[in-house]
């Protein structure tokens, strides 16, 4: 496959490129983070509840993360370009509709939307990082990427706090036109068209994945909603987590007996980093997306913070995480990523860990921004080895796919924290706080009411701070699946062939 790769080398310029695919994935981290701030408000101005509320982020996330399989590689098919501007198109019209609903559930229903036109965008990033830089600048490139993630984590926050306080929750969303059209016309004039590749879809593959998912997603998170019991006539609770459970594992089966083009292409977890990274990845989804729901909802209910002060306590870990990328993505291409991608999820889990220790009613501020800011450090360090380490090897026709793959396990991380937290918190605020007569937890209905009463503040904080002990503990099995990288091949054919490393991969 390398002469459909040379024959586009001199009309591409990879930089101009990256950076006008770079703007509409900043926009998808922007609008995923954006919403963990303007939870409360929603969840008020809506008169919805927690269980309901979550669903605003896991219906985006669920809706991203299945498609994702076949998007990257629909992006082989008929050119990431295409795919991309679609998919950007689609998102910046969710958005707007987003915006304009007024009821919860029609609102989820627009997520959806917003998050299949971003998992038509996703892939196509990395797949075209993979096949227009060379594998001895990868390293760079996804730090660049990688980069957007640590940014997003501040401008989505602190932008969101502005426009609640200010304008409303709505234009989280409206804001999002805009940026929508800037990035369209810079991907039309910047990005390249590059050669495809014929691949046929794997319908059944499709359909398995999509519906295990839902299954388990929806039986997780409904689960304390319905006491972990029956939900209507047979159907029970742990009656849909294991059915989602026994779909997927068919899904497995079916993509290892398909003779035709699986979804899932089998073939490239025989590449020991691609499979590793994706575990890693896998983790740093969950955790990352879990954290945000109890530390926003501990900054504005118990310590009575707006949307826009609860934003700025991420500014330390956004600032370090954007003024590490350059150095970690020049290591990147230089060292073997195990212990660079070991050390960002070390921290990350010290840091989230550090954070369920300290929080309580009446800390000092600044002790609570220490774990932010090693945070920060655990960001630059994770992203862009665990995304040039998954990539870096894979043949350039698969390029899409492997993206593809990467993409959906870090979603269906992201799905599985948001729900797994959702869960988790309720079931923390029904044991912590005190009940009144008919059962429901003393305040729990205040979320964006200000500060919430005295007498349920602790109970309040202890559920945030126990909540948070869970993504700590999932990072620590992406923190052994890191420390089992190999060093890529273009390090170990350094030494023979320096002169050459772009044949490396």
């Amino acid at each position: 496959m390398a002469v459909p790769q040379d024959a586009v080398k001199p009309e591409v310029r990879p930089w101009p490129a990256l950076w006008a695919l770079v703007l509409g994935f900043f926009m998808i981290l922007v609008d995923s983070t954006i919403v963990s701030v303007a939870t409360p408000a929603i969840l008020e101005d809506l008169g919805s509840d927690v269980g309901t509320v979550v669903w605003v982020t896991s219906a985006y996330l669920l809706a991203y993360a299945v498609p994702l399989l076949i998007t990257g590689r629909l992006g082989d098919r008929i050119g990431p370009k295409k795919l991309y501007l679609t998919g950007l198109a689609v998102f910046t019209l969710a958005s707007i509709w987003c915006g304009l609903t007024h009821t919860i559930e029609l609102l989820i229903v627009a997520r959806v939307f917003q998050g299949l036109g971003a998992s038509m965008m996703t892939p196509q990033t990395m797949a075209v990082i993979t096949r227009i830089f060379p594998p001895n600048q990868r390293g760079r490139a996804m730090s660049l990427w990688g980069a957007t993630a640590g940014v997003a984590t501040l401008v989505g926050p602190i932008l969101g706090g502005v426009l609640v306080d200010g304008l409303g929750w709505q234009w989280i969303f409206f804001i999002n036109a805009p940026v929508g059209v800037i990035g369209f016309v810079l991907a039309v004039r910047l990005v390249p068209d590059l050669p495809t590749h014929e691949h046929k879809f794997d319908l059944i593959g499709v359909v398995l994945s999509a519906a295990g998912l839902f299954l388990l997603v929806f039986g997780i998170q409904e689960g304390q909603k319905y006491n972990w019991g029956k939900i209507t006539g047979p159907i029970s609770v742990w009656s849909l987590i294991i059915a989602g459970l026994v779909v997927l594992a068919a899904f497995v089966i079916w993509q290892s007996r398909n003779r035709g083009e699986p979804l899932l292409p089998l073939g490239l977890f025989k590449d020991r980093n691609f499979s590793l990274a994706n575990v890693a990845i896998t983790t740093v989804g969950f955790a990352i997306t879990a954290m945000a729901f109890p530390l926003m909802l501990y900054a504005q209910a118990v310590r009575g913070l707006s949307p826009t002060k609860s934003a700025l306590l991420l500014v330390p870990m956004a600032v370090i995480s954007g003024a590490l990328a350059p150095f970690v993505g020049r290591l990147v291409d230089r060292a073997a990523p195990r212990f660079i991608a070991g050390f960002g999820l070390l921290c990350c889990a010290v840091s989230m860990f550090w954070m369920s220790q300290v929080i309580e009613p009446d800390v000092p501020i600044w002790k609570l921004l220490l774990p932010i800011a090693l945070l920060g450090v655990a960001n630059g360090f994770m992203w862009a080895p665990l995304g040039t380490t998954a990539t870096r090897n894979l043949p350039l026709h698969q390029a899409g796919a492997g993206a593809g793959v990467y993409n959906t396990t870090r979603q269906i991380g992201a799905v599985l924290g948001s729900a797994s937290i959702a869960v988790l918190m309720e079931s923390r605020l029904a044991h912590n706080l005190p009940v009144r007569p008919g059962g429901a937890p003393a305040g729990a209905e205040g979320f964006a009411g200000g500060k919430l009463p005295e007498v349920v503040r602790q109970g309040f904080s202890d559920s945030m701070a126990q909540a948070l002990v869970l993504p700590a503990l999932v990072l620590l099995i992406g923190l052994v699946a890191a420390l089992l990288f190999t060093a890529p091949s273009h390090l170990r054919k350094q030494p023979q062939d320096n002169a050459q490393p772009a044949e490396a991969a």
